[in-house]
């Protein structure tokens, strides 16, 4: 196995390594690994390492956030190693987030969980927070080796920090083994059939709230399995972080210290959780409300909700801000029922508007923002804290001094998938204004606590791409904006959403826009049929024709190509079905030929116009 390993490596695509997102057409979210290594095991049955055979696997994962192929392989050889079922071993970035995976499950179901640990504890794992903050409930209890670990009520959960991952001491009274390794991360083995059940559950830990180990550090551990020599990746961590962070207050305008997580839902789980924090601190017996948009990114609803799941103080209340909903109006409505149950109100968005493209008007969000609020006693209410998504803008200076939301409380954060690395990897990074230094110190905190700071390659990669970041953020624009025009010229009865020359003028230059085509039929059901017919119609011709540049994934900000998508199928996964958006998204890069585009767009208009 580990000879066939080597060559694996040897002839792994390049696109294993490099690549944040792959194509939809091929993958089947149902199978997402167990397709993969399906066919991954037959490849080693019959010693078959060629490339071609590699790179015609189907995908493992569609965002290597929540898995990929090299973490697919590494979890394929812990197994066969062990003589276990590959879809028990999971692997994570972080150290901690897996133990926390299995302690929020049994939060949920009442079950207890002793946690046996040799040596020391994770230097991040902070036992009191857990207990306080996450609500988590375990034991700890020490232990020499695997073999102390005895039979108890509940879940037993062994830790062992060690260089070889994929080494365990066998004990039938652990439920749970997690391996951590000292920089790549870790690997957790779900033991026996009544555990089953928690597979999935801590899969959606690693899609939402953390990521899996890199394909850099999966490449790594394999090289470490196989004995090969490790590839000399030494990073300066020290300068790279430094000039990452120098960059990031410049794009921004702030002072501020900003934070770097491993991607950008790292890092809006450590601001609400180091938001909770603050408030059962400080405002004891208070609830806390957290206002989220119904229809945004899935991630973003997903983990609000999943966060509200688990403590009894936290509430989630809609925020409806696109498709003819005015953002503005709504945060007015929230903020005003929130002071009057006198809670404590954050509330998370998105500017702009994903899929719609919407920006509010921005002086009127910033009065309704630092309006003063009475509670129903007379006291004045607690002022909100807005937590921005601006990855579609990351060059727009919202929270720097004198910027339009500096007056009030504000954190920003980016996905750095996106433009500041140009999809090469997934960190994400966040800063706040002047009034957010005591919460950007407990969000630090809470990063921290989940072993989920960027890796050192990611900050290498920031270091080498944010230089260049605005300007190709421009030159992607440009693009867009033509290929807008365009379309409006050629089908003027397909209804566009993106932002005007007017806010384009004022710095919104995203390089996204949302495309409702126009469609037949008697009812309203069979122009919504047709409509969703023609979406897919458009992509598929758009991949045939183009297939060297044109992809049907969720990317945004890559350096080269034109992705499509439909949200609803896609970013909107685990969003409500009455909220999604069954329309076209489509985004272009800086680096894209226009002409073909238009010339295959122009193909498709001829097709459904002779129908």
């Amino acid at each position: 196995m580990r000879n066939f390993l080597k060559e694996v490596l040897e002839n792994s695509p390049e696109d294993w390594i490099k690549l944040t997102t792959h194509r939809l057409d091929i993958y089947d979210e149902s199978q997402a690994k167990t397709q993969f290594l399906e066919q991954f095991d037959r490849l080693f049955q019959v010693n078959n390492t060629d490339p071609s055979a590699l790179r015609e696997l189907p995908t493992a994962y569609d965002y290597i956030r929540l898995g990929h192929p090299l973490s697919s392989v590494l979890e394929w050889s812990v197994a066969r190693i062990n003589d276990l079922d590959p879809t028990h071993i999971i692997s994570f970035s972080s150290g901690t987030m897996p133990i926390l995976a299995v302690l929020r499950k049994n939060l949920l179901d009442r079950v207890p969980t002793r946690i046996y640990y040799t040596g020391e504890l994770p230097a991040s794992f902070h036992a009191d927070k857990l207990r306080q903050v996450y609500g988590y409930d375990f034991e700890l209890k020490k232990v020499q080796n695997a073999e102390e670990v005895s039979g108890n009520e509940g879940s037993s959960v062994f830790i062992s920090k060690q260089e070889d991952l994929w080494k365990m001491e066998r004990n039938p009274n652990i439920d749970f083994y997690i391996t951590i390794h000292p920089e790549y991360g870790s690997v957790v083995t779900i033991h026996g059939e009544n555990n089953a059940g928690y597979i999935s559950e801590i899969q959606h830990v690693r899609r939402r709230e953390t990521i899996a180990m890199t394909p850099v550090d999966c490449y790594a551990a394999l090289q470490l399995l196989t004995g090969e020599t490790i590839d000399d990746t030494s990073y300066d961590v020290e300068s790279d972080k430094k000039f990452v962070l120098d960059s990031i207050r410049e794009i921004t305008g702030t002072t501020t210290k900003p934070l770097l997580g491993s991607s950008g839902l790292s890092m809006q789980y450590a601001i609400m959780m180091g938001l909770v924090d603050d408030a059962l601190k400080n405002h004891p017996g208070k609830k806390i409300k957290f206002v989220v948009p119904p229809n945004c990114y899935g991630g973003t609803n997903d983990q609000a909700r999943r966060v509200a799941a688990c403590l009894d103080q936290v509430e989630i209340v809609d925020l409806p801000v696109d498709g003819g909903h005015d953002m503005v109006q709504g945060v007015e409505t929230v903020l005003t029922e929130i002071a009057n149950a006198d809670a404590i109100p954050y509330i998370i968005a998105e500017i702009p508007t994903n899929p719609r493209v919407q920006v509010p008007d921005l002086s009127a969000l910033e009065e309704a923002l630092r309006k003063k609020r009475m509670t129903p006693n007379g006291s004045v209410a607690m002022d909100p804290v807005f937590i921005l998504d601006q990855t579609f803008c990351p060059n727009v200076r919202f929270v720097g001094e004198g910027a339009i939301l500096s007056t009030v409380r504000t954190i920003s954060y980016v996905s750095g998938s996106k433009f500041p690395s140009g999809g090469l990897v997934t960190a994400g990074y966040c800063v706040g204004n002047e009034r957010t230094n005591d919460l950007m110190e407990i969000v630090e905190h809470h990063l921290n606590l989940c072993d989920n700071e960027a890796t050192s390659h990611q900050i290498e990669i920031l270091a080498s791409q944010l230089p260049s970041m605005n300007q190709r953020i421009e030159a992607a624009y440009q693009n867009t904006r033509e290929f807008v025009n365009f379309i409006r010229e050629v089908l003027p009865d397909a209804k566009i959403n993106f932002v005007s020359e007017e806010l384009a003028n004022q710095g919104f230059t995203p390089s996204v826009f949302s495309l409702d085509l126009p469609a037949s039929g008697n009812t309203e059901e069979e122009r919504e049929a047709n409509k969703r017919a023609l979406n897919l119609k458009l992509i598929q011709l758009m991949i045939a024709e183009i297939p060297q540049e044109s992809k049907f994934c969720v990317s945004y900000g890559q350096l080269k190509g034109c992705y499509w998508t439909i949200p609803a199928t896609s970013t909107q996964g685990t969003t409500k079905e009455g909220d999604k958006d069954y329309i076209v998204r489509v985004s272009l890069s800086p680096d894209v030929d226009l002409e073909l585009h238009k010339k295959v767009f122009l193909d498709f208009v001829s097709a459904i116009s002779t129908n």
